[in-house]
């Protein structure tokens, strides 16, 4: 597996990262604080599988941001925490937001600027890590023809075209839910399409993990 001991795993995002994590920072004690959602499943699966590799998880998800948000609070929930790897999956309100608040435009983040403030924030925290995770933003939806859906897709696919730019590792998040809506209804895995219930977190959890070589066998 890529993380060793003493690695610390910073996680960060939106409302599918908090799921109810501590603030003002998601980690220590209390009933749940990295919270319920597919980052408490990481450190669960690490902690059990991986007993003897001490690795420190931190949540710092905020439930409704955009990337715009992420890039505000880059300096204190990120590289002010100084972690050995770094893991963001955003997107999914900025693409939201333009079906939910079309009026709104100036809550959008359009194609540009996504691209463009994740390829900033991935280069100036490139030299202060050991890796990178870029997860894309995910819709669950099977018609791949729904608005909403070809629009995520596009997202998804500057998150690839910037892990690949910057030797990040990349995890298609779309792809595992399309691995379930191949077989269940999108309302069995999220009543909204985009808040998922335990086993679609249970699938970021598992799509993360098969990133990072995690080695569900080990002894």
């Amino acid at each position: 597996m890529k993380l060793i001991t003493g690695d610390k795993l910073l996680m960060i995002g939106d409302s599918v990262t908090d799921v109810g994590r501590s603030f003002p920072v998601g980690e220590g004690g209390g009933e749940a604080p990295l919270g319920r959602g597919y980052v408490s499943y990481v450190d669960g699966l690490l902690k059990s599988i991986y007993p003897d590799l001490p690795i420190r998880v931190v949540n710092m998800g905020t439930s409704g941001h955009t990337e715009r948000n992420l890039k505000a609070r880059w300096q204190t929930d990120v590289l002010d925490l100084k972690p050995d790897w770094v893991s963001i999956m955003i997107g999914i309100n900025d693409v939201w937001r333009q079906f939910d608040r079309p009026q709104m435009v100036e809550e959008h983040v359009y194609q540009e600027e996504y691209e463009s403030t994740l390829d900033e924030l991935v280069a100036i925290t490139k030299p202060r890590v050991k890796g990178i995770v870029l997860m894309t933003p995910f819709f669950i939806e099977a018609s791949k023809q729904d608005a909403m859906r070809l629009e995520m897709d596009q997202y998804g696919a500057i998150v690839r075209k910037t892990a690949e730019k910057h030797d990040a590792l990349f995890v298609d998040t779309q792809q595992a839910f399309d691995a379930m809506t191949a077989h269940m209804y999108s309302a069995a895995i999220a009543w909204d399409r985009v808040h998922p219930n335990t086993a679609g977190h249970m699938a970021l959890a598992r799509a993360f993990l098969n990133a990072l070589d995690f080695e569900w066998r080990r002894s």
